[in-house]
């Protein structure tokens, strides 16, 4: 019998608004269609009556003065806690496992998860000259609320682009199994094709095509590079019209509320951890020591070992965002299993902050069907920086916070570079990437390793270098650098 506290998440919908629909309403209205939903969903009496805390995931597509305040204020909610999140791939999990806390510990009953972005709206607005005039603007637009500050090394070399981000780390895994370019970009291919048929099936997908790993891997007019070696049909979209919403609450609370026991499904399994902020710092780039940390400590506290889990939704914004979850988990690419649940970000689509929302909303409705299997989400924010890791089952089972601290100091063992804002001289190169426009390459980024035991960053525009850093391997490869005002060169 499970304890009366264990946290269960007992409704959870999600929507996609299609241009053909007129597009989507201001995320407010989002937001409170799907929280009404997932409350339907629950099979629940009066579940918003009962919700004393609710979490909104940060919304790109517009600023309220208080995002959480109107939205219980629509939802007629009761007094509680209100909060509203920071720019990143894991604040719907971290949003779960925070209330599963609270409600674990008896201080809260019931706890709403939701976010929305109507980034294609918007877009479509922009290109005709126009601007939402949705409601509850702030007095002041607020900064951007991401999770670290850039380095002025990366504000100087331009090193701000989550495709770019990921790219390197990509090319450092590359280097590090021994691949040439091209098994590279094939194994890559190979990775993301199935995604897409998952995409296909899923009706709230933004691309619901599937596709072969030649039409991903392969440049064209459509499928244009966008950072070697990532064309347009690897990286995830962000510009859709999309919202979820989560409801949890506790065993006796479920009870209480008249909730089916076939629509539970539980949170058995959460760690979350952090790898150095900034791309350059990683000892080993090839790999996440914070995302081994994280999923080993998940599954641990869940008592389950990988070859348990069928069902999977790694956080998959990009190639190496998926390839290091399945080192750290021990997937090998021959496992079989599907990675997503939902066709992953460049085919479901990837809204803003909220994608773990749709992630977890459709893994609970893979094991409602399922409810004799497991599932495992993942998410990453920032440069491949944060990470959280999440074990679900239709079966409760005694449920433990992790041991944070535990967790954190496990990932830090893996060490610190640190990062030189100027260099000259010689150099070795770690990973790269080069950046491409529509027209073609712009220019190639490169991390360096420095005789101090120190690292840079480091650019090129010289076509033949670009050309050749897409041909051939150039990691361990000793470059020249030289500084142009607050900006590193490479050449060959």
């Amino acid at each position: 019998m499970a304890d009366p506290r264990t946290p269960c998440i007992i409704g959870v919908a999600q929507r996609t608004w299609r241009e053909s629909e007129g597009g989507a309403p201001e995320p407010l209205d989002m937001w409170e269609h799907v929280c009404r939903q997932a409350a339907a969903d629950s099979g629940g009496r009066e579940v918003l009556a009962a919700a004393d805390d609710l979490r909104v995931v940060y919304c790109q597509s517009w600023q309220y003065d208080d995002p959480p305040g109107r939205l219980a204020e629509r939802l007629g909610l009761r007094p509680g806690n209100r909060a509203y999140s920071g720019m990143s791939g894991t604040s719907a999990q971290q949003f779960i496992q925070d209330a599963a806390v609270e409600i674990l510990a008896g201080r809260r009953e019931l706890a709403v998860v939701t976010g929305a972005e109507a980034l294609a709206t918007t877009r479509r607005l922009r290109k005709a000259g126009e601007t939402p005039s949705w409601s509850f603007e702030p007095a002041e637009r607020p900064p951007l609320p991401f999770e670290d500050p850039f380095h002025p090394s990366e504000i100087a070399h331009e090193v701000l682009h989550a495709y770019l981000w990921f790219a390197v780390f990509d090319v450092a895994r590359r280097a590090h199994l021994g691949l040439s370019p091209d098994e590279h970009r094939r194994q890559l291919g190979e990775l993301l094709a199935p995604m897409t048929k998952v995409a296909a099936s899923n009706p709230n997908a933004w691309f619901p095509t599937e596709r072969s790993v030649d039409e991903i891997i392969t440049p064209s007019e459509d499928n244009r590079m966008v950072s070697y070696p990532y064309t347009k049909y690897m990286v995830a979209v962000m510009d859709v019209d999309m919202a979820a919403a989560v409801i949890l609450t506790s065993e006796e609370k479920a009870d209480e509320l008249g909730v089916p026991r076939e629509r539970r499904v539980y949170l058995r399994g959460w760690a979350k951890a952090k790898d150095p902020p900034y791309i350059a710092q990683r000892e080993e780039m090839w790999r996440s020591a914070g995302m081994r940390a994280a999923g080993s400590e998940a599954l641990s506290k869940a008592e389950v070992d990988v070859d348990d889990i069928a069902y999977f939704d790694l956080y998959s914004c990009f190639g190496s965002s998926v390839s290091f979850a399945c080192d750290a988990l021990g997937l090998s690419p021959s496992d079989g299993r599907p990675l997503t649940v939902t066709g992953g970000l460049p085919y479901h689509g990837g809204p803003g902050s909220n994608y773990m929302a749709h992630s977890v909303a459709t893994m609970v409705e893979r094991l409602r069907e399922d409810p004799s299997a497991l599932g495992v989400v993942s998410g990453v924010g920032m440069e491949m920086t944060n990470h959280a890791f999440a074990v679900y089952s239709t079966a409760p089972g005694t449920v433990e916070p992790p041991d944070a601290a535990a967790v954190q100091r496990r990932t830090e063992q893996a060490g610190v570079r640190p990062i030189a804002d100027a260099a000259e001289g010689e150099a070795a190169i770690t990973a790269y990437s080069v950046l491409h426009g529509r027209q073609g390459p712009l220019w190639g980024l490169a991390v360096c390793d420095l005789p101090d035991g120190s690292r840079c960053y480091a650019r090129t525009d010289h076509d033949d270098t670009m050309a050749a850093l897409e041909a051939e391997e150039w990691v361990g490869r000793s470059v020249v650098l030289s500084t142009q005002g607050n900006v590193n060169r490479f050449s060959a």
